[in-house]
C-alpha cells in the first residue's frame, strides 16, 4: 500500500516542477562545464538512461570523458559546454505511457491518478518537467544554430542501435574497433540491460517495489493504452503544438 507522501507540483519559472529537483537549482545556475564534459539530456522517459549507458561504455573504451546527466535550463547549459550536448527524444505517445507507469512507481513523483486524467495533464504540460512539446521543440530549435548539439531519436536507437552508435562516435570523434562496437551494441540491447542491476536501478530506494525500472522499451506500446477517442484528441492537440514540420517522430517502426 502506498503510504508515502507524494510531492506536489508548483510553477517554477513557467515549468511544472517539484521541490526535489529545484531546491538546489543555484548549483545549475552556477554550473561551469569542463572542456571534455558531455551533457546528456532528454524529456523524462525518453531513453536518457539507455543513452548514458551507451556513452559510458563508448567513452571508457576510448577516453576518460566525464559523463553527467542533468535537466537544466537550456540557455544555462549551452554556453559553458565545449565538448557537446547529446539530446534524445521519444515520440509523445510512448513518452506519456512510459511516464505514467514511472510515476506510479516513483516516490519522488506526484501521484499520477488514472490514465485518462494523466493523459490530459500531459497534453497541458501539467506534469513534472512541464510540456513535452516545449522540451523537444526547444532543443530542436537550438540544434539549428548550435553545431555541438547531436539530436537523436529513441525510435532510431531501437531500429538500429549499431547505426546510431556509429553516429555518436562520429559526433564525439571516437574510433572504437569493429569488435568493440559489436560488443557494446550487444551489451546495450534492452533485454540485456534489463537484467543489469546497475542499469535497471533495482536497488535504488526512491522507487516502490516493482519488477524493474526498465519496463518494455518498445515503440508503439501506446496502442495498448489509448482509446480511439483519446488518440483522435491527442492527434488534434499534437498538430497545434508541433509547429516545426522538420521535427518528425515515428509512433511505430
Amino acid at each position: 500500500m502506498d503510504v508515502i507522501s507524494r510531492p506536489e507540483l508548483f510553477d517554477f519559472h513557467g515549468v511544472c516542477m517539484t521541490h526535489y529537483f529545484t531546491d538546489n537549482w543555484e548549483k545549475i545556475q552556477n554550473f561551469q562545464a569542463r572542456p571534455d564534459d558531455i551533457l546528456i539530456d532528454s524529456y523524462p522517459k525518453a531513453g536518457c538512461t539507455w543513452l548514458s549507458y551507451i556513452l559510458d561504455l563508448l567513452c571508457h573504451e576510448q577516453t576518460s570523458i566525464p559523463l553527467f546527466q542533468r535537466v537544466p535550463n537550456l540557455e544555462i547549459a549551452v554556453p559553458s559546454l565545449q565538448k557537446g550536448i547529446i539530446y534524445v527524444a521519444r515520440n509523445a505517445k510512448d513518452s506519456v505511457v512510459s511516464y505514467f507507469h514511472y510515476d506510479y512507481m516513483s516516490k519522488i513523483q506526484p501521484e499520477p491518478g488514472d490514465w485518462s486524467c494523466y493523459l490530459q495533464r500531459f497534453m497541458e504540460g501539467k506534469v513534472a518537467f512541464g510540456s513535452w512539446y516545449d522540451h523537444v521543440n526547444g532543443w530542436w530549435e537550438k540544434k539549428q544554430s548550435y553545431p555541438k548539439l547531436h539530436y537523436m531519436f529513441y525510435e532510431d536507437l531501437i531500429e538500429d542501435t549499431g547505426r546510431e552508435i556509429d553516429k555518436l562516435c562520429c559526433f564525439l570523434g571516437l574510433s572504437p574497433s569493429a569488435e568493440e562496437k559489436e560488443r557494446i551494441t550487444s551489451s546495450v540491447q534492452f533485454d540485456v540491460m534489463k537484467k543489469n542491476n546497475t542499469v535497471n536501478l533495482s536497488t535504488v530506494p526512491m522507487y516502490f517495489k516493482r519488477p524493474s525500472f526498465m519496463r518494455k522499451g518498445k515503440v508503439g506500446d501506446w496502442r495498448n493504452h489509448f482509446t480511439v477517442t483519446q488518440d483522435e484528441k491527442f492527434d488534434a492537440d499534437y498538430k497545434l503544438k508541433i509547429k516545426n514540420t522538420t521535427l518528425q517522430f515515428r509512433t511505430g517502426i
